[in-house]
């Protein structure tokens, strides 16, 4: 039973406060590092488990504050794509072994790590212009694939929406509705896999107050904590996190 085991409560506690603060306030971009951290103390199906429940009460407890402040026309492209992009990954799970998904969070948080440091440095630039319709629908795929195994469909998304030179408020807002959209289209294939258990249920229901708080304090920090810093911490804990599911699943 996952409830006897204090350090996966201990884990899962400060995880989910950070799932709340980073969804609540920073995009979405950088919350999957939440279930990255879950999966180096229990398996990464039941940590892909224990994070949908509590990701969604934080996305209705984030929806309001950014109630149609939302850019319609982006949120649209990206959830169409999301459509095909969850299916794959619905696929994937019924023939994947556990270390392959734990091989696939991992480079997931090293490779978005190197995606942000290079856009930092000026390595990689985003056009000019924004993207054009197919590339939104594009990144809805990525997006829908990668969150399913993993909860990362915030980098994907982000690449896109960046490109539409979306004031910082616009951009949070298409983001807390496309991840309200694209966990709900999660939730039904996620309980038809046996994702979800009677420990991973009750595990949320101790969680959720501290998903609340976390979205609380997200909406906050988004007024005035400097974005560099949070993601400063957040490289921190996806490089090590990481690092230790690839190891884990090589070895």
């Amino acid at each position: 039973m996952i409830l006897a085991e204090p350090a996966v409560f201990a884990v899962a506690l400060p995880a989910v406060v950070f799932a709340g603060i980073s969804k609540g306030g920073f995009g979405s971009g950088a919350a999957f590092a939440s279930a990255s951290i879950l999966a180096l103390v229990i398996e990464p199906g039941r940590a892909l488990g224990i994070m949908l429940p509590l990701l969604m009460l934080i996305d209705v407890s984030t929806l309001r504050p950014y109630w149609r402040r939302w850019n319609r026309r982006d949120a649209r492209r990206l959830l169409l794509g999301c459509v095909p992009g969850v299916a794959l990954g619905a696929v994937l799970y019924t023939v994947a072994e556990p270390d392959l998904f734990r091989l696939l969070i991992g480079s997931i948080c090293l490779a978005f790590i190197v995606w942000r440091m290079a856009l930092r440095a000026g390595l990689v630039k985003l056009s000019g212009r924004p993207l054009p319709g197919w590339a939104g629908m594009l990144a809805g795929t990525v997006a829908g694939f990668t969150s399913f195994v993993s909860h990362a469909g915030g980098p994907p998304a982000a690449v896109y929406l960046l490109s539409q030179r979306l004031d910082k408020t616009t951009f949070q807002a298409t983001t807390v509705l496309v991840f309200w959209v694209l966990n709900m289209m999660k939730f039904v294939p996620y309980a038809f896999l046996g994702i979800f258990t009677l420990d991973t249920i009750l595990l949320d229901l101790m969680l959720a107050p501290f998903a609340v708080l976390g979205a609380w304090l997200g909406v906050r920090a988004h007024r005035v904590v400097p974005e560099r810093l949070f993601f400063a911490i957040t490289y921190v804990l996806l490089a090590v996190t990481g690092t230790k599911l690839i190891w884990d699943a090589l070895t």
